[in-house]
């Protein structure tokens, strides 16, 4: 009986979606529930898993291409206890395979005599005479050689058995004769790959290009001295790591930053919907990090109940799951405002775009020692420069300047989150 395998339903208004990898070939046999292709949509990736045992009969929808939910994209066959891997439509018998390549590439005189093991007709001189009147064209000293060797068999040759080293023999001159030959030159062409873009690639097109048409975006730019917080992380991480079995990271403080920032600049917790500006009271912050098939923002939902632990283990599982593209559609929607960590690529400054409909992200970048002045003296200090890109339909640069430099307060003094002042 054919088990048909159709593309599931991958989240709510998701109709379209792109083969990704087939994970099996056809004629493998497949277990119940196993992976059997990877289904990408615009912002995740799923695995279809098999209903039943079976094995892949057919491959209907290869990778790359699109299709709609439900779409048939394969079948399988059902598979007895223990049944082995049939084999593909392309593979063949080695016997005859190996007998075949043998016939045709071995000329018809050198078939004869390397199987050859009766006496040789009386006719094998005169072949060895063609062979050394072949030979006679070659240039190579070890050529000429052969030539001479093949001439003086052949003045002696008798209706005896011919033995394999004839034919031994005869393969280094045409060896070199290859090995000499001038190698053909280049082409010089210039080749082109063209790859259909995913469908989480284009929805990421389409919205930044939507970000930037729609949105009246504008960068601010300010650097955090980050002497403090990396003092804390130094004096305290081992019992940290201890208690709550993870490290503790920059991330976390710049998180509950960000959130005591935005009760006091609630406009950037704010959204543009229609002729409305809707303001929201709880804290869902989007964390940029990298996965397998790009960067992705998961939401940390309600940072306000969060503590550092809470977070940094949160952020954690994050990057596990989207390296391995586990990360379902629910946890990466609905942010009311976004972090992106440029600085662990390296990046020194950067400008990020807004992800609509929020109207704020802001971005962090590589912590370097530089020299700053201090009370009078040049001293060297952990610095890095944060910038917030805002939508300014909304959010005024006074208002914009006042949380960029409470993000800067709150991080250089992290007492004044505790205190909430």
């Amino acid at each position: 009986m054919s088990i048909e395998l159709r593309v599931p339903e991958v989240g709510e208004s998701i109709n379209e979606v792109q083969i990704g990898d087939w994970l099996k070939k056809v004629g493998d046999i497949v277990e119940r529930d196993e992976p059997v292709v990877v289904i990408e949509t615009d912002k995740v990736t799923v695995e279809l898993l098999a209903p039943e045992r079976g094995r892949l009969a057919q491959v209907i929808l290869e990778k790359g291409v699109a299709a709609k939910v439900h779409d048939l994209v394969g079948r399988l066959e059902e598979a007895t206890v223990g049944a082995s891997v049939a084999p593909t439509k392309n593979s063949t018998s080695t016997t005859s395979a190996e007998s075949s390549t043998l016939s045709s590439v071995l000329p018809p005189n050198d078939q004869q005599i390397s199987s050859a093991r009766e006496p040789a007709p009386a006719a094998t001189h005169h072949v060895i005479e063609e062979r050394a009147a072949d030979v006679g064209n070659w240039a190579s000293p070890s050529a000429r050689r052969a030539r001479a060797e093949l001439q003086a068999r052949g003045a002696n040759a008798s209706p005896a058995p011919v033995s394999p080293p004839a034919t031994v023999k005869l393969t280094p001159a045409v060896t070199e004769v290859s090995a000499t030959t001038p190698p053909v030159a280049s082409t010089g062409q210039r080749e082109e790959e063209v790859i259909a873009m995913s469908p989480f690639r284009r929805t990421i097109s389409e919205r930044l290009v939507h970000a930037k048409n729609e949105a009246a975006l504008l960068t601010t730019f300010n650097e955090v001295d980050l002497s403090t917080v990396q003092e804390l992380r130094h004096r305290y991480q081992e019992a940290f790591q201890k208690r709550h079995q993870v490290k503790l990271g920059m991330m976390s403080f710049f998180v509950k930053a960000v959130v005591e920032a935005l009760k006091q600049v609630p406009v950037l917790n704010a959204e543009v919907r229609g002729t409305d500006v809707v303001y929201k009271n709880y804290y869902d912050i989007g964390v940029a990090v990298g996965g397998g098939r790009g960067l992705v923002v998961p939401v940390l939902r309600s940072v306000e109940f969060l503590g550092l632990a809470e977070i940094e283990r949160t952020i954690a599982d994050f990057a596990v799951r989207a390296k391995d593209n586990k990360l379902p559609l629910t946890e990466l929607v609905g942010g009311t405002f976004t972090i992106s960590n440029g600085g662990v690529y390296g990046s020194m400054l950067s400008t990020p775009i807004v992800n609509p409909p929020q109207s704020g992200i802001l971005g962090l970048h590589s912590i370097q020692d530089r020299p700053v002045a201090l009370q009078g003296q040049v001293v060297i200090r952990p610095m890095m420069y944060v910038a917030l890109t805002y939508d300014h339909r909304i959010v005024d640069g006074r208002e914009a300047v006042t949380f960029l430099r409470l993000i800067k307060e709150f991080v250089e003094q992290p007492a004044r989150i505790l205190l909430e002042v």
